[in-house]
């Protein structure tokens, strides 16, 4: 029986001892710049932490490897700890730091990490799949996509910009992101179809609070539109406004709905695309029966659909004149961010 008790008490001091250890190896290789070898330590120290449920002092360690791995450009080794710290948030059911907390950190450790480094896409998914099980969303935290925004649009990765800001739920950087893009390469008669689109697609995602958000600022600081209420110039920012205030009644009727997109057809045929969100819309919101010939959108296919809409936007050349969709171009060189940073 005592030897029993000896041996129990003897284990947790070995494992100390053990873990000591490779901590001076750790630092000792940090030190002489030996980034390989640091990095099997970290990983070793993963597991031993990991077998113990030492969470929070597993994520303060490889947070700490992770910012010197990139700081020395050690991109490859830096992008594995972001991965093991998203393993480790997954496994930890509570952490000392809030999970919003994290999700800058994370956020700070994709921005060092640079675009063509193959293993940050990989970092930046896990990183949104990890968000998406704190908001109990498929789509990840608002957050989370509020700093991979502010990332790509610094980088001026414009596409991606777009495709995250409507996901942050921050209609106001998403609004000053369209004036941008509508200002650097739209023409003078596509002012509307830059936020027309993205309205359209809100709506579908059911994000009717962003939505008006983005349609109020983008029409409140467009300096070719600098107006609040109707009539507006361009009948495509009338039937906008119109709609956001149908959907926003209570008591919504399909007839309304209807006659509303008849009454604005010929603005609302300058894009082809705007015919099957308002299908969308019109179920979602005002009653409208779904088509035989398709079946029921389920929240996945909508945000599929949101993506490749925004993929078509980009492939597609620029057109003349008032028709077209308001394509944006990925090589537009903008200057620095002017939406600030995340408190």
């Amino acid at each position: 029986m005592a030897s029993a008790d000896k041996d129990t008490t003897e284990k947790p001091i070995q494992h100390a001892r053990g873990v000591s250890r490779v901590l001076q190896k750790l630092r000792t290789s940090m030190e002489a710049k030996n980034f390989y070898e640091a990095h099997q330590m970290y990983r070793t120290l993963y597991f031993r932490y990991s077998a113990q449920a030492k969470y929070d002092e597993l994520l303060e360690l490889l947070y700490s490897g992770a910012v010197t791995m990139l700081d020395h450009l050690q991109y490859g080794s830096g992008a594995d700890l972001g991965l093991l710290i998203i393993q480790t948030l997954e496994s930890a059911e509570t952490t000392n730091l809030p999970a919003e907390e994290w999700m800058k950190r994370l956020g700070e450790l994709i921005g060092k990490i640079k675009p063509c480094v193959n293993e940050r896409e990989t970092v930046l998914e896990k990183a949104i799949k990890w968000s998406g099980t704190v908001a109990q969303s498929p789509m990840g935290h608002p957050l989370m996509h509020k700093l991979i925004a502010q990332i790509m649009y610094n980088e001026n990765n414009l596409p991606q910009a777009r495709y995250h800001y409507p996901l942050s739920r921050d209609g106001f950087s998403c609004a000053f992101l369209l004036i941008e893009l509508s200002q650097a390469k739209g023409y003078a008669g596509e002012v509307d179809l830059f936020v027309a689109q993205m309205v359209l697609q809100l709506l579908c995602l059911k994000e009717l609070t962003v939505a008006t958000e983005t349609f109020a600022t983008y029409i409140k600081f467009h300096p070719r539109v600098a107006c609040t209420d109707p009539p507006f110039a361009r009948p495509l920012l009338n039937f906008l406004f119109f709609l956001l205030q149908a959907i926003e009644q209570e008591g919504r009727k399909y007839a309304m709905f209807r006659a509303l997109c008849d009454l604005y057809k010929p603005a609302l045929e300058r894009d082809p695309s705007y015919d099957k969100y308002l299908r969308k819309i019109g179920v979602m919101f005002f009653g409208a029966s779904q088509p035989e010939q398709s079946r029921s959108y389920a929240f996945g296919d909508l945000l599929n659909q949101f993506i490749q809409d925004l993929s078509a936007d980009y492939e597609d050349d620029p057109t003349n004149g008032e028709g077209g969709g308001g394509r944006a171009d990925t090589e537009i060189e903008l200057g620095s961010s002017m939406h600030g940073d995340v408190d």
